[in-house]
């Protein structure tokens, strides 16, 4: 997941305890939707090493690239798997880079973890032959994916990997009978502000991979349904996403809605919880 566009938004609002919750919304992230990270990674590291050892084939460790990092659940989870890898975290965000460092060097992985700020709108870093890279709910966020699409093909060693996690629509957290419809119409909301400003958002990568040059091996969908979640910090994981969304759309919602949100965020919080949604695994090598 990355921190890219909400970095942005943090910084249209000028406020450094924006940058706090957009790094916590992340990590939240990561802990509550464990089994889908995991299920995740397990899937780049098989379709790995079903082609070359990225973790001692070749003379020298491999390079693999987390592209719009975020806190690091993508590029810890890579390092923990790949036990002698170079691991580059890439985000535009320092805030969730600190975070990154601080959870590297706490699971004793600093020494294989990099953390580097870019705004890759801004043209392509020099971070080396790849063998791998992980974009996270980052490409979206691209004023021009298919051009970073290609200057990760670029940048990748012949026969290296990347894998693309994506999704169309926003998880929901609510039961479907809260609120009169309430859910519904903020995803409504949520789809017609970033057909504007995201409008990469919902996009068959697939197409995409293959446009900027890549050999697209394999697809996979994430179902997640979550009724209720286990994990303790699901309730802080809801809180924290509907925060996120009354800084930005509070004015756009009619006032039965508001209140509804009001009430979300305020006392116990939502209550009842059922977090739902997908997130596709797009897989794509260079060939040669």
């Amino acid at each position: 997941m990355t921190s890219q566009h909400t970095h942005d938004h943090a910084r249209q609002q000028g406020a450094a305890t924006a940058d706090d919750s957009i790094t916590d919304l992340l990590d939240l992230d990561g802990e509550v939707l464990h089994d889908y990270w995991s299920a995740a990674l397990d899937l780049v590291a098989g379709a790995a090493s079903r082609g070359r050892d990225l973790a001692g084939a070749r003379a020298g460790r491999a390079r693999l690239l987390d592209l719009g990092a975020g806190t690091g659940t993508g590029a810890l989870g890579l390092a923990e798997r790949f036990t002698a890898a170079e691991v580059i975290a890439v985000d535009v965000a320092p805030a969730a880079l600190a975070r990154l460092r601080d959870k590297a060097l706490h699971r004793g992985l600093g020494g294989r973890v990099r953390a580097v700020e870019c705004d890759l709108d801004a043209g392509w870093p020099d971070l080396g032959p790849l063998d791998l890279t992980w974009a996270s709910m980052s490409l979206h966020h691209m004023a021009d994916p298919g051009r970073v699409l290609g200057d990760v093909l670029a940048a990748t060693r012949p026969g290296g990997l990347i894998a693309v996690a994506e999704f169309a629509e926003p998880l929901r957290f609510l039961p479907s009978d809260f609120g009169a419809g309430f859910e519904d119409r903020l995803v409504e909301l949520l789809g017609r502000a970033h057909a504007e400003a995201l409008p990469s958002l919902g996009s068959d990568w697939a197409p995409r991979l293959a446009a900027a040059g890549w050999e697209v091996t394999d697809e996979r969908a994430f179902p997640i349904d979550l009724d209720p979640p286990a994990h303790p910090r699901a309730a802080a994981y809801a809180r924290a996403w509907f925060t996120r969304l009354a800084d930005g759309f509070t004015d756009r919602l009619e006032p039965g809605d508001q209140a509804t949100l009001a009430v979300l965020l305020g006392g116990d919080g939502p209550g009842r919880l059922r977090i739902r949604g997908t997130r596709t695994v797009t897989l794509a090598r260079r060939p040669g």
